[in-house]
Parts: structure tokens; sequence; C-alpha cells
């Protein structure tokens, strides 16, 4: 399993992950902001929502089945982060 974490503090640390294609990958999204806006991170692309509070970790999976950059950002669109998947 391909993992990647990602901080929010102030926006997102690292902006950028790579996953090679066609192996299992997940994302830790560890909240480490109090801003409203950065308590929900989504990616249409890659399918995914979910809601932090202070504190909180999350995982979620991606599916890597298709090289390319696909773009997640906060609930507000302010903030935004990109999931590379190498071929």
């Amino acid at each position: 399993m391909q993992t990647a974490t990602i901080i929010i503090k102030n926006g997102y640390q690292p902006t950028e992950v790579h996953f090679q294609a066609q192996q299992p990958a997940q994302i830790i999204f560890q909240q480490e902001d109090s801003s409203p806006c950065l308590s929900e991170v989504q990616s249409t692309a890659l399918q995914f929502k979910v809601q932090l509070a202070v504190g909180d970790t999350k995982t979620v999976t991606i599916d890597t089945s298709q090289p390319g950059e696909y773009e997640f950002a906060c609930g507000m669109n302010m903030f935004h982060g990109k999931v590379v998947i190498d071929s």
C-alpha cells in the first residue's frame, strides 16, 4: 500500500503527492488548523469528501487506475493540492 500524509495547517503540506499507477494508495489527512475553510477536504475527480476537526486524522483511499493529475481543495475552494498518479 502506497501512503502519503498531508498535514493541514495554513493550507496543505505538502501540496503535491505522487503515487504509482495500478498500486493501492491512501492519503492520510492530519488536521492541525482550526479554520472553518480547512475543515473539509474534497475532490470531485478522486471522489472523496471528508470533514476534519482539529486533531482529526482521516484516511482516504485513492483510485490509481488512471495516470494523471488530480486536484483536491478545501470546502471553500481557496486552498488546493494535487495528487499525481505516475504511469
